[in-house]
């Protein structure tokens, strides 16, 4: 992993191999990302317009890659934020514990593909932005 933005956070240039059929990413948990998959889904069919996440999670670490199209996600680790464009299928943001994310500025039929450390646990969420940040900054280091 490389590119770090905010803190738990990561670029992450996946294996792309290529050749005149195509190309093809693999992605392997433990390997290519720092835990091993236990839950895939995607986010497609955004209307114009839209933003999505509006939380962070307390345990979850996920890779966020925008296999076809592009979108930009915001982080944010309760004291500094980037915004990254995702438009490449091999490359990919990694975001761990205690980051806000939302993504937004979807392009038309763009997929985004989110890789996950957990199953679905609504108790893993901080949907609060305040009380996300009052949390973010307990771990924060002191400067």
């Amino acid at each position: 992993m490389n590119d770090s933005m905010v803190r738990n956070t990561a670029m992450v240039d996946l294996p792309l191999h290529k050749d005149s059929r195509g190309s093809l990413v693999a992605i392997e948990g433990g390997s290519d990302i720092p835990f091993d998959v236990q839950r895939i889904y995607y986010i497609a069919d955004v209307p114009d317009g839209e933003r999505r996440g509006y939380h962070a999670h307390a345990i979850l670490q996920q890779l966020l890659v925008c296999v076809h199209g592009s979108v930009k996600v915001l982080v944010d680790d309760g004291a500094n934020r980037s915004v990254v464009t995702l438009d490449q299928a091999s490359r990919g943001i990694y975001i761990g514990p205690m980051v806000w994310r939302e993504m937004f500025d979807f392009s038309e039929g763009s997929v985004l593909l989110v890789l996950a450390s957990e199953h679905y646990d609504p108790a893993d969420y901080e949907k609060d932005y305040e009380r996300f940040k009052e949390k973010a900054l307990r771990f924060l280091p002191s400067e």
